[in-house]
C-alpha cells in the first residue's frame, strides 16, 4: 500500500488530481482533460500509478512534463495547506458563514452575505480572463486578520480589487470616503490603497488598487480617487484588455510567489 495522498484540486471547469509525499510534498498530477499523468522523478513511477489507479478513468499517457515551468516547479514544492490558488471567491465570508450561519433575517440580509455576493460576482468577472494570459487569486489572507480580495496578475500588471456591494444603491465618493445610499460616509479608499501597498510590498512588484462597485444604480465622484482605480462590475472585463506591462514568464513567477501562504504571511 502506497503512502502517497492524492488532492484533488478544480479550478474553472478543470480538474487536477495531486499526487503528494508522506511530507506534503508533490511529485505528479494526474490531469483527466489530458489523459495524462505527469510525474517528476521516473523512480516513484509505479507508487504514483497505484495511489492514483481507483481515479483512472481511462487509458493515460504518463511520464514527465513536457516542459516543466519554474513556476510550476514552485507550485510541486508547495504544501497543500500552503497553496492560496484553490481559494474561492469570498473563500473567508463561505467558511465564517459555514461554522455560523447566524439567525435568520427576514429584513435585514446578513452583511457576510452581501459581502460574499459582490466578491463572487467580481471573481467570477476575474475569473474569465484566464484563458487570456491572466491569473486571479482570490480571498488572500494578511497578517491581523485583512484579507485581499482578488489580486489579478497578467500582461497588464497586477491589480488588488476591493469588491464592494452596492446593489440598488447611490454611490459617493470623495477621496477618502464612500457613501452608499444614507448610510453614513467611510474612509474605504484608505483601505483599498492599504491592500495594494501591501502586495506591491509582498511581491516586490507594483500593485495598482481597483474598487469594484457591484451593481450600483448610480456612482457620482466629488474628489477623484488618489491611485484609485473606480469601475462598476461590468466594466472589470476593461482590465484584461490591458498589455505591455509584464512578459509571460514574469507573470508566471509573480502568480507562483503570490499563490505561496508564507508570501502574506511575512507582512
Amino acid at each position: 500500500m502506497t503512502a502517497m495522498r492524492v488532492v484533488p484540486a478544480w479550478r474553472h471547469g478543470r480538474e487536477r488530481l495531486y499526487v503528494c509525499l508522506p511530507d506534503g510534498r508533490n511529485i505528479a498530477w494526474y490531469d483527466r482533460e489530458a489523459a495524462r499523468v505527469n510525474v517528476l522523478g521516473e523512480d516513484r513511477r509505479d507508487e504514483v500509478l497505484e495511489a492514483l489507479g481507483p481515479f483512472l478513468t481511462g487509458p493515460v499517457a504518463v511520464g514527465p512534463p513536457p516542459v516543466p515551468t519554474p513556476a510550476e516547479l514552485a507550485r510541486l514544492s508547495l504544501h497543500p495547506d500552503d497553496d492560496l490558488a484553490p481559494n474561492r471567491p469570498g473563500e473567508a465570508h463561505l467558511i465564517a458563514l459555514d461554522r455560523d450561519p447566524g439567525p435568520a433575517r427576514r429584513f435585514r440580509p446578513d452583511p457576510r452575505r452581501r459581502a460574499l455576493a459582490a466578491e463572487e460576482t467580481v471573481g467570477e468577472a476575474l475569473d474569465g480572463f484566464d484563458g487570456a494570459g491572466w491569473h486571479t487569486l482570490h480571498s488572500l489572507p494578511l497578517p491581523g486578520g485583512d484579507r485581499i480580495h482578488h489580486l489579478l496578475i497578467g500582461p497588464g500588471g497586477l491589480f488588488a480589487v476591493y469588491a464592494l456591494y452596492a446593489r440598488r444603491q447611490r454611490v459617493r465618493i470623495a477621496d477618502p470616503e464612500v457613501a452608499l445610499g444614507r448610510r453614513a460616509p467611510r474612509p474605504l479608499l484608505r483601505r483599498v490603497r492599504a491592500d495594494a501597498d501591501r502586495a506591491s510590498y509582498a511581491l516586490t512588484a507594483e500593485v495598482r488598487a481597483v474598487l469594484a462597485l457591484v451593481g450600483p444604480a448610480e456612482v457620482s465622484v466629488t474628489v477623484a480617487p488618489r491611485g484609485v482605480r473606480v469601475l462598476r462590475d461590468e466594466e472589470l472585463a476593461g482590465l484584461a484588455r490591458q498589455g505591455g506591462v509584464l512578459k509571460p514568464a514574469d507573470v508566471e513567477a509573480l502568480h507562483a510567489l503570490a499563490r505561496d501562504r508564507h508570501t502574506w504571511a511575512r507582512l
